[in-house]
């Protein structure tokens, strides 16, 4: 095996692996989502909304640069 295949293994390793972290972090949060992000109506509060935010914050950047869209737009 040449040097350039065997990086190229250890790449497609890594990314493979990568994505299978991904995968599951994505499976989480469509779980926990599911479950209204474990809390009651009643509960509610502007905690919970700030908090949601953030995460939605957090995820748009993600979605953004994968799409290639908002600042992240060519």
């Amino acid at each position: 095996m040449t040097r350039r295949a065997t990086t190229n293994e250890k790449a497609l390793d890594a990314f493979i692996a990568a994505k299978a972290e991904i995968d599951a972090m994505l499976e989480r949060l469509a779980a926990l989502s599911a479950d209204h992000f474990e809390t009651h109506p009643d509960e509610i509060n502007w905690g919970h909304v700030g908090t949601l935010n953030h995460y939605r914050a957090k995820l748009r950047e993600i979605t953004d640069m994968a799409f290639r869209e908002g600042e992240h737009a060519e």
